[in-house]
C-alpha cells in the first residue's frame, strides 16, 4: 500500500507474544498485497486487469467480498461510488500507470470513460468477468478491508482491546491498562502541518478520513483533486476538504469516506443524515474551514468526547 501500519493491544500472560502477533498481522497484509495490489505486476488484481474484455477469471474471496461491497455502495449511492475508475486515475496522473498529472482532453475522458463503470463488472460465482476493457482498483476499501481482517485475526487471537492503524484506517476496542479509552485524533485538513481538528473515543467503531489536501496537482491557477466524481470523469471541484466516517465496519467506513467526499458538503451531508451515517465535514471557507457533523456522530462520541 506504500504506507505504514500499527497494532497496538494490552497484553496479558495468557496472550501470544508480540513476535506472534506481528507475524500473523504481516501475514495478512502480504496476502492483501498480493491479491489486491495496483502496483505489483504479479498480484492478481494487476492479472485481471490485464485480461481482456469479454472474459472471466477466477479470484480469492477477499477480491469478490470487496467487489461486492463496492457494488453495493455504487448501487446505495447512484453511482457515487466506483471501483472501475483506475483508466482515469491513470489519465490524471493519480494512477498506478500514470504518466503525468495533466487535465485531459475531452476526447481522452471519453474514451477512459467508455471503460468504467460497475455495470460492466459481474461476479459468477467464484469469477469476475468484465464486458469491456475494465480496470478495478480497490484502493478506496482494501485498506479498511486490512484493518477488518487484521482485528478478526487479534479477536481469535484472544486479543480483546487494540488499536489497528493500516494507511490511516483505523479501529479501536477495549480499553488501555490504564482504563482509558483508545482516542484518536480528526486531522484538519492542511498539506502544511499536522492539527488536530477533533479527538474522539473509540471502543468498537472504525473509522476512516478521506480528503483532497495532500494528494492534489495545480495547472493554470486551478487544484485538482486526486478524488474522481464517477458522473464526470474529473476531479471533485466542491469546497469539501475532508470526510471523516465512523462505522462498526472498517471497510464501509472507508467505502463512505470516499463517497461523501465524492458528493461534497450539501448532497453528502444530506446523504449522511438521511441514511444514519456517523460523519464529519471539514469544508473551505475563505482562508479557514468549517465544520459539521451528523445527528449520528454526535450521539455516539458526544459523551467523553475532548475538544
Amino acid at each position: 500500500m506504500g504506507s505504514s501500519y500499527s497494532v497496538k493491544y494490552v497484553h496479558s500472560k495468557n496472550l501470544p507474544e508480540v513476535a506472534v502477533v506481528k507475524a500473523e498481522t504481516e501475514a495478512i497484509l502480504a496476502e492483501v498485497d498480493q491479491q489486491m495490489s495496483t502496483y505489483r505486476a504479479d498480484s492478481v488484481l494487476s492479472a485481471f486487469n490485464r485480461a481482456p474484455a469479454g472474459s472471466c477469471m477466477a479470484v480469492p474471496d477477499g477480491v469478490l467480498q470487496l467487489v461486492r461491497a463496492g457494488q453495493a455502495l455504487a448501487q446505495e449511492s447512484n453511482g457515487a461510488f466506483d471501483l472501475t475508475l483506475e483508466p482515469l486515475l491513470n489519465l490524471w496522473g493519480f494512477g498506478p500507470q500514470a504518466r503525468v498529472e495533466r487535465v485531459p482532453s475531452a476526447q481522452q475522458l471519453a474514451e477512459a470513460r467508455r471503460r468504467t463503470g460497475h455495470a460492466h463488472l459481474h461476479v459468477k460465482g467464484q469469477q469476475l468477468c468484465k464486458d469491456v476493457d475494465l480496470q478495478l482498483d480497490l484502493n478506496s476499501i482494501a485498506a479498511g478491508y486490512t484493518v477488518d481482517r487484521i482485528v478478526a485475526r487479534l479477536l481469535e487471537l484472544g486479543v480483546s482491546s487494540y488499536l489497528v492503524d493500516v494507511t490511516g484506517e483505523l479501529k479501536a476496542a477495549g480499553k488501555k491498562p490504564d482504563g482509558q479509552p483508545w482516542r484518536i485524533a480528526i486531522e484538519a485538513p492542511r498539506d502544511d502541518q499536522r492539527v488536530a481538528q477533533r479527538i474522539v473515543q473509540l471502543d468498537g467503531y472504525g473509522v476512516s478520513t478521506s480528503g483532497d489536501y495532500r494528494n492534489y496537482f495545480e495547472e493554470n491557477g486551478i487544484r485538482y483533486s486526486h478524488t474522481l466524481d464517477p458522473q464526470t470523469g474529473a476531479p471533485i471541484r466542491h469546497k469539501l476538504a475532508a470526510v471523516t466516517v465512523l462505522d462498526p465496519s472498517t471497510l464501509r467506513a472507508d467505502g463512505l469516506s470516499t463517497l461523501l467526499m465524492v458528493l461534497g458538503p450539501e448532497r453528502g451531508l444530506a446523504y449522511a443524515e438521511q441514511t444514519g451515517i456517523a460523519a464529519f465535514f471539514v469544508t473551505r471557507d475563505g482562508e479557514g474551514f468549517v465544520t459539521q457533523s451528523t445527528a449520528a456522530f454526535e450521539q455516539l462520541f458526544a459523551a467523553g468526547e475532548e475538544q
